[in-house]
């Protein structure tokens, strides 16, 4: 397993060496590994964990706070997926897949969520944008 210095998985996530450090400290990152000098040590684990949080957190524009709720859910997913597939009976497995379907739906309606208040964003600056077009029109026609 390949170990990273935070200064790699800074340089690989593309974040500052004191936003991986705060992320770690407020649960968004778990701890990594420390070497016999104390130094961090960061698995793939991690930055593949970075680069979900930086995409949530850019993509979707939300906050620390969600961005906990966002991680939390993927975490429960990842659980609920290995023990289904550790599973054999049935009934079972349709119980899980049914917490699986549930944990996936919070997961949906957080973006949708985020994705309602980007259209009516979109749509007021689009309004806005039509409004000028027709004000410089109006404009142009009477310079004529």
């Amino acid at each position: 397993m390949n170990l990273f210095k935070i200064e790699d998985v800074a340089r690989q996530s593309g974040l500052t060496k004191r936003t991986i450090r705060y992320y770690e400290e407020i649960g968004l990152l778990f701890p990594p590994d420390r070497s016999d000098g104390g130094y961090r040590l960061y698995s793939e684990k991690h930055i593949e964990r970075l680069k979900q949080i930086t995409n949530a957190r850019d993509v979707l524009g939300i906050s620390l706070q969600e961005l906990q709720e966002y991680i939390s859910i993927n975490e429960q997913f990842e659980a609920q997926r290995e023990g289904f597939r550790q599973m054999e009976d049935k009934q079972s497995k349709l119980v899980k897949i049914t917490e699986i379907e549930q944990t996936i739906g919070r997961q949906l309606l957080m973006i949708d969520q985020k994705l309602e208040k980007l259209t009516e964003i979109r749509r007021e600056f689009s309004e806005l944008f039509d409004r000028i077009l027709e004000a410089k029109s109006k404009i142009k026609s009477n310079q004529e």
